[in-house]
C-alpha cells in the first residue's frame, strides 16, 4: 500500500512539471516566433510479480512515472503581415542569427528595431547578423532589404531563454525572409487549455488516490483488530 503512495506522488510530480510548461506556453501565446515545450514521461520500470507458492507469474506492477526529457516543438507558426518596415519572418526552414553577450544565438522572432548605432537589433538589443556574419545596417530611410538578413540552417537547437536557441549552424537555410511580416506564436490557446485541463484532472486523480490510501491506512491502524 505504501508503494501506491509513491506511485501516485510520482504521477503528480510529472503532471506538475507539465502544468508549469503549459502555463509558460499560454503566457507566450502572442509572442512572435515562440515555440512550445513539452515533457516526455517514462516509467521507472515494472516489477514482475510471482506466486511464491507455485512460482506462477501473476503480472507486472508499475513503479510510477518520471520526467524523461523536455522537448521543444519546432513547428512554424502562422505568418501575418504587419506593414512594419523592421518586422521580418522566415518562411520555411531556418533561423535568424543574433549576436548576444553569450555568443551567437538563433531565433524565429523577427520583431526588430534600429539601435542608436544604426544596426538592426532584437528587443533585447542583440545585433541581427547578415549572411556574412556581420551586423545588419538599417538604411537612412529606416528600412532593411530582406536579402541583407541571414537565414541559418541549424541542427539540435536547445532553448536558451524564451525565444533564443543555441545550435550547430549548418550554412544557409532554404527558408526566405519576408519583410513587413511576423511569424506568430506556435501556441494554440484553445488546444493548450484543453491540455491544461487534462493535466489538472490527472493531478487531481493522484490526489484522490493518496487520500484513499491514507484513509485505508488510518482504518487499518485504528479500527482493524480492535476489540470492543
Amino acid at each position: 500500500m505504501d508503494r501506491g503512495l509513491y506511485i501516485a506522488a510520482s504521477g503528480m510530480l510529472a503532471e506538475q512539471a507539465r502544468q508549469d510548461l503549459i502555463a509558460h506556453d499560454l503566457a507566450n501565446a502572442s509572442t512572435p516566433g515562440y515555440k512550445q515545450d513539452r515533457v516526455a514521461s517514462t516509467s521507472f520500470g515494472d516489477l514482475l510479480l510471482h506466486d511464491t507458492s507455485s512460482g506462477r507469474t501473476i503480472g507486472a506492477l508499475g513503479l510510477g512515472t518520471q520526467i524523461d526529457r523536455q522537448v521543444t516543438d519546432m513547428s512554424g507558426g502562422p505568418v501575418r503581415d504587419t506593414g512594419e518596415p523592421l518586422d521580418f519572418a522566415v518562411e520555411g526552414d531556418g533561423f535568424f542569427a543574433v549576436r548576444t553577450s553569450a555568443g551567437v544565438r538563433y531565433t524565429r522572432d523577427g520583431q526588430f528595431s534600429r539601435s542608436a548605432a544604426g544596426t538592426l537589433v532584437t528587443a533585447a538589443g542583440d545585433d541581427v547578423l547578415g549572411p556574412t556574419g556581420a551586423p545588419v545596417r538599417v538604411g537612412a530611410d529606416g528600412r532593411v532589404a530582406s536579402t541583407a538578413i541571414g537565414v541559418v540552417a541549424v541542427t539540435n537547437p536547445v532553448r536558451q531563454g524564451d525565444n533564443l536557441f543555441s545550435a550547430t549552424a549548418g550554412g544557409a537555410a532554404t527558408g526566405r525572409v519576408r519583410g513587413g511580416a511576423l511569424e506568430g506564436s506556435a501556441v494554440d490557446p484553445v488546444h493548450t487549455m484543453v491540455e491544461m485541463l487534462g493535466s489538472l484532472r490527472a493531478f487531481e486523480a493522484g490526489q484522490r488516490v493518496i487520500t484513499t490510501i491514507d484513509s485505508t491506512l488510518n482504518k487499518a491502524a485504528n479500527q482493524v483488530g480492535s476489540v470492543s
